[in-house]
């Protein structure tokens, strides 16, 4: 019998990065002024798909049954507090945590801390437009989780190419459950590895995780990653479950996903 659990209502969303893909200028890329505007600033989940992208972003997890938002912020993200603090809602509730500096995605959880208690909860990135059946499989999902995406499902029924879908951390499972994680896996890694599924921060967490993110070290660039605290979580005999999806997800990271996004957005309207 499926598991039943439908108390997870909470999801956090890292909305702090810098943006710095979508920053840059890209040749034959044509926006709108308003467009241009958010991308020069970093802030591509604000980007105008139809309706600001994390909009859409928030309506699928809504769909999936969140109703309770934290969104992970910089302090200097007051357009992003006042236009959900004044957007009218009917099924979620958006709060904010702040994370004082871009130092990583193990950082962006911690700064979620207070907020989230000693609940259970979903970590999603800003930037991407996930399948909410795959949000809906998560919280039935006790204890930690992630989902694991199909390559091909990325590009084929997604917007995101192939060439960056080989950047993605890969995912080693056995048996339904996550035995490692890979962050930029190299030619050797890919190779044995074969068709492993990916990662793209699509996490059910336990509270315990929090914990686990404060060990974390810094990395080679110098950032706090979060597959470090799902490392140490792993050997403290903390299972993941691999929740499979061959959907396709919305990647809004560069300038040049911007028109393919709101094509596949295009009459869609987002209850929050």
């Amino acid at each position: 019998m499926e598991n039943a659990q439908t108390d997870l209502t909470t999801a956090v969303f890292m909305a702090r990065g810098l943006g710095t893909r979508m920053r840059k200028e890209a040749a034959g890329v044509e926006l709108s002024s308003a467009q241009s505007g958010m991308a020069d600033r970093g802030l591509k989940s604000m980007i105008d798909v139809g309706r600001p992208f994390l909009d859409h972003v928030i309506g699928a997890a809504a769909d999936a049954g969140i109703s309770d938002v934290v969104l992970v912020i910089g302090p200097e993200h007051e357009e992003i507090r006042r236009y959900y603090g004044e957007l009218p809602r009917h099924r979620t509730e958006i709060r904010f945590a702040v994370q004082e500096r871009p130092l990583g995605t193990a950082d962006a959880l911690l700064a979620a801390r207070e907020a989230v208690g000693d609940r259970q909860f979903l970590l999603l990135n800003s930037d991407n437009h996930y399948p909410t059946e795959a949000l809906a499989a998560l919280r039935r999902t006790p204890g930690h989780g992630l989902v694991g995406f199909d390559p091909r499902g990325l590009t084929e029924r997604g917007n995101i190419p192939a060439q960056r879908v080989r950047a993605f951390a890969l995912i080693e499972a056995r048996d339904g459950q996550l035995v490692d994680i890979v962050e930029k896996p190299d030619d050797a890694t890919l190779a044995r590895l074969g068709d492993a599924r990916v990662s793209m921060n699509c996490y059910a967490f336990a509270p315990s995780i929090f914990d686990h993110a404060a060990a974390v070290q810094p990395s080679s660039r110098g950032e706090y990653e979060l597959t470090d605290a799902v490392r140490g979580a792993l050997a403290a005999g903390e299972p993941f479950a691999v929740i499979e999806s061959d959907a396709g997800v919305l990647d809004l990271s560069q300038r040049g996903d911007v028109a393919a996004v709101a094509a596949a957005l295009a009459g869609r309207e987002p209850v929050l």
